[in-house]
């Protein structure tokens, strides 16, 4: 594992110097789970929340997040974003499908790219979150149960550092 960079030799903070590196494709996906009551599901399949279509919503927030990534997280860098997509996905301990459990789980995905000096990987990440923090907002008022869970990185392409792909991913 390499030295902390973002402190410098006096142990302050500093923003990593990437003048020199190379500017060169990059993608990263990350993933997370929202645990929800399986009526909440429902409600925001069948368009019924009060708020509005809360996956598009969601979509958006997660969108724009991942373009604002260096303002939400102290020394990362703000990077010029080539695309972000978020995604979601109904998940069960049985399958892609819901069952008649007392809870149920949204997944969310987002891939994230850019042609830049540094990697997209917190952006990613900031994505599914923001998504997850959106749904929560939106369906708190019906579920305040809700659990978001599992923020991760799931694969990094490009850069100095190589590829990551989390073990078990086909």
């Amino acid at each position: 594992m390499n030295d902390f960079t973002h402190l410098d030799a006096d142990g302050a903070s500093r923003m990593v110097d990437i003048g020199d590196k190379p500017v060169t494709r990059r993608t990263a996906v990350a993933s997370c789970r929202v645990r929800m009551a399986v009526e909440t599901l429902q409600r925001i399949r069948d368009e019924k929340m009060a708020k509005g279509n809360v996956l598009e919503v969601a979509r958006l927030a997660g969108i724009m997040a991942a373009k604002r990534t260096g303002e939400w997280i102290p020394l990362c860098h703000p990077l010029p974003i080539d695309s972000a997509e978020v995604s979601f996905s109904e998940l069960s301990s049985s399958g892609p499908s819901l069952s008649d459990e007392d809870d149920c789980t949204l997944g969310i995905e987002s891939r994230v790219s850019t042609t830049a000096k540094t990697g997209v990987e917190m952006e990613a990440m900031v994505a599914v979150s923001a998504a997850a923090l959106t749904i929560y907002d939106m369906c708190k008022a019906i579920d305040r149960a809700m659990v978001v869970e599992h923020v991760r990185l799931e694969e990094k392409a490009g850069g100095a550092s190589g590829n990551f792909r989390r073990d078990g991913l086909p």
